[in-house]
């Protein structure tokens, strides 16, 4: 099977916008299973070329020998040749009408298939936004907290430093005077 598309720059776009290679590789293998599944079902309702040709060989000596029959039965039979291969015509047209169908029916089953994938990827990107946005709200609640408990450390290393060097003094200005 051949496909239409490039799987390997489909990986890469994925990681490019941010998935893993393994993500990546995932959803693209998923859309091969399905392309897959689509064209089996599509390859069992065509024709091929080969069926195609034995098929309009096999209308060609029909013809021939419809030809031939009229020949030999001239009028009489010919309206009731003709008559049959009207027939013949429209059940063709009916089948042809059928084919046409299927397809149709075929592609919109691969449109709804490739939109639900696209909206699961939506939604799969909204849950990581969220989930992002959460983190950071839980990041700067927890930078603000260590601000704060800092600014506390700080203002109280000054209180301590102010009263030991209040303290020294006094004990200086103690000495000073008992000196003097």
């Amino acid at each position: 099977r051949r496909l239409f598309f490039d799987t390997h720059a489909l990986v890469c776009l994925l990681e490019e916008n941010g998935f893993t290679t393994q993500q990546s590789e995932v959803i693209v293998s998923a859309l091969v299973k399905i392309m897959d599944n689509n064209l089996d079902m599509i390859y069992k309702d065509m024709v091929t070329k080969v069926q195609q040709e034995i098929a309009l060989q096999q209308v060609m000596s029909h013809i021939g020998g419809v030809k031939k029959d009229m020949i030999i039965l001239e009028k009489s039979e010919f309206s009731a040749l003709r008559s049959e291969n009207e027939k013949i015509k429209l059940e063709l047209q009916q089948i042809k009408k059928q084919v046409m169908d299927e397809i149709t029916k075929v592609r919109a089953d691969n449109k709804l298939n490739l939109n639900l994938e696209k909206s699961r990827v939506k939604e799969l990107h909204a849950q990581q936004d969220r989930a992002l946005t959460q983190t950071d709200r839980k990041i700067d609640t927890e930078v603000a907290d260590l601000k704060t408990m800092l600014e506390s450390h700080k203002l109280d290393n000054i209180k301590y430093l102010a009263g030991s060097v209040f303290t020294c003094l006094t004990v200086a200005l103690g000495f000073y005077r008992l000196w003097i």
